[in-house]
């Protein structure tokens, strides 16, 4: 089983946005929806840009090069549900954002 790993203090990654962070060595985009956070690859299965720099609505990420869309509880493609990046455990403990990757 995954150890958590402190990523980022939960106010780096406010409530309808998210960021991205390199976590043992992986790219992991970081999402906050409504104070859940969530954790995924931050590498959009289309062309590899950066998912944690897209536009977040709801749970629903909008890579910012291609427009492909992932929900972030899942990691699936909206287009293709089941298609999609790798999703990683993600807590907040005392104000810290806290991901398991294995």
């Amino acid at each position: 089983m995954a150890e958590f790993i402190v990523v980022a203090q939960l106010d780096e990654v406010p409530p309808g946005r998210g960021s991205s962070f390199t976590v043992a060595e992986k790219q992991i985009a970081v999402f906050n929806v409504d104070g859940t956070v969530y954790a995924m690859d931050d590498s959009c299965q289309h062309k590899g840009a950066s998912l944690g720099n897209g536009r977040l609505e709801g749970k629903v990420i909008t890579c910012r090069a291609h427009g492909w869309r992932y929900d972030v509880t899942t990691g699936s493609t909206i287009a293709s549900p089941g298609y999609g990046v790798t999703v990683y455990p993600a807590k907040v403990v005392d104000g810290q954002i806290l991901v398991a990757v294995s």
